[in-house]
C-alpha cells in the first residue's frame, strides 16, 4: 500500500502526539509520504461573550500550538509536513479533513477506554472508524489495561491441548 499523505489529528494532549512517533516510522519508510497535522477547534457550547471571537481566539490557538509541532518536525529533519485547522466536533472533522487532504492514512490515538467509559464519554476513533473509508491506524494508550478479546480463554487454558 503506497502512502502519500498521513493525516495525525492532535489536539494539544501527550496522548494525541503519541501517533506521531508511529506516523514518523511510517513517513520514514516511504519517501513521497507527507504528514497532515490536523487540530479541530470548537468552542464550548456554553462559551460566554462574543462567539465570533472566542471562535478567531481558539483558531488562532490551534494554529500557534500546530506551527510549534510542525517547526519541531523540520529541526528533527522531517521536511513534508502541514499543518491545518479546522472549526468543528472532533469525529466529523477528522473525516471530512481525511476526504479533503486526500489522506491515504489517519493515524490517531486511543485511551483504549471500553465499556461504560465509551458509553459516556463516546470515542472519537471509534466515530471516525464509521465516518469514512480511510485506513485508520490506532495507537492504544500506552497506561490503558489490557483485556482479553472477547471470546478469548485466560492464560494457561487447555484449549488446543490434546489429551496424552
Amino acid at each position: 500500500m503506497a502512502i502519500e499523505r498521513i493525516l495525525v489529528p492532535l489536539d494539544g494532549s501527550d496522548l494525541a502526539e503519541a501517533a506521531l512517533e508511529t506516523a514518523l516510522e511510517l513517513v520514514s519508510e516511504q519517501p513521497a509520504a507527507h504528514l497532515v497535522l490536523l487540530r479541530a477547534a470548537e468552542a464550548p457550547t456554553r462559551a460566554a461573550g462574543d462567539r465570533m471571537e472566542e471562535r478567531a481566539r481558539l483558531v488562532h490557538e490551534a494554529e500557534t500550538y500546530l506551527h510549534g509541532v510542525a517547526a519541531g518536525l523540520r529541526e528533527a529533519g522531517i521536511s513534508r509536513v502541514k499543518t491545518c485547522v479546522w472549526y468543528g466536533p472532533a469525529a466529523p472533522t477528522i473525516v471530512e479533513a481525511a476526504e479533503s487532504e486526500g489522506a491515504s492514512l489517519i493515524v490517531m490515538t486511543s485511551h483504549g477506554q471500553g465499556g461504560l467509559g465509551r458509553m459516556i464519554f463516546g470515542s472519537v476513533v471509534e466515530s471516525v472508524l464509521r465516518g469514512t473509508r480511510t485506513p485508520i491506524l490506532v495507537v492504544r494508550d500506552i497506561g490503558a489495561p489490557i483485556s482479553p478479546p472477547l471470546g478469548a480463554t485466560t492464560v494457561g487454558s487447555t484449549r488446543g491441548a490434546s489429551a496424552a
